[in-house]
């Protein structure tokens, strides 16, 4: 049986963790309000814009632009693989989803897989496991910026143009609600004309100005930036609401953990003075 004063330091140390999770929540939910604006006012553009491409490059020769060319996709053909983790933890099974999500994607896909790894965690995963990293990006959520997004999709678009790479899938945690995060594994390059164009009616046209390989040259290569950035506030907002979940359970479970032990060593503090006055009953008696 466990001293009082062993209970008693376990109670302090559950309750110094208890406002050390609490604080965390705290912070977490801050930064989540910030967050769900930046994701909030980032979506319709980028919707828009997915629109506004497909509009444009289901009625245009899938050779106009090279982003837009479809390769054979065969064993010898590689896939570069964009996996967007948190840099840090505590945050539940936020990393642990997002990392089996890609592993899954690598170990089922017929084609050879490179990564392209943003946050820390994905990164302490997949190095660790002798994986072809291509590239790799952290820090970038301590204060994340639209030139972030831009070097992201200019190292894929460098791959996927030079021949390195087929084929560029995108693996994050899409934010749904502050309980409910999905896994997203969305494939960026190439553009397909069938994907962008299935819902779009084909006896519109449009009058270029200037011509569609101009446009195509500046529309793409954004369209990749604006994903990417979305991908990004997507994983950041969702970490943020993980986190959050996370820690609000740990401070009600400590709570509970605390009202567990208090009790016990209320019974064990009980059962000692009765102990002692059963000690001096006795030595009473004796004299």
């Amino acid at each position: 049986m466990p001293s009082l004063i062993d209970l008693r330091r376990r109670i302090r140390a559950v309750k110094n963790t208890q406002q050390i999770t609490k604080a965390m929540k705290m912070v977490a939910a801050s930064k989540l309000r910030r967050a769900q604006e930046r994701i909030v006012n980032a979506r319709p553009y980028a919707l828009q814009m997915r629109r506004v491409l497909g509009s444009l490059a289901v009625r245009v020769d899938p050779a106009a632009h090279p982003l837009l060319a479809v390769r054979a996709t065969g064993p010898d053909s590689k896939t570069l693989v964009i996996v967007v983790t948190a840099d840090k933890g505590l945050c539940g099974s936020f990393n642990t989803n997002i990392i089996k999500a890609a592993g899954g994607f690598i170990t089922t896909s017929p084609q050879v897989c490179t990564l392209g790894l943003v946050g820390r965690k994905g990164r302490d995963f997949f190095g660790r496991r002798g994986f072809d990293v291509l590239y790799e990006q952290i820090g970038i959520f301590q204060k994340l910026r639209y030139q972030d997004a831009q070097a992201i999709a200019q190292a894929a678009i460098e791959a996927f143009v030079s021949g390195q790479v087929d084929r560029v899938m995108l693996v994050y945690n899409e934010f749904k609600s502050v309980m409910s995060q999905r896994v997203v594994v969305d494939e960026l390059l190439p553009i397909t004309r069938a994907e962008v164009g299935a819902s779009l009616a084909p006896e519109v046209d449009y009058l270029y100005e200037p011509p569609p390989q101009e446009i195509f040259d500046q529309l793409l290569p954004r369209y990749m930036e604006v994903q990417v950035y979305r991908a990004l506030l997507e994983s950041n907002a969702a970490e943020h609401a993980a986190r959050m979940t996370a820690m609000d359970t740990a401070t009600r479970n400590s709570a509970d953990m605390i009202a567990s032990l208090t009790l016990y060593m209320n019974k064990v503090r009980q059962a000692a003075i009765t102990r002692e006055i059963i000690e001096v009953v006795s030595g009473a008696q004796a004299l």
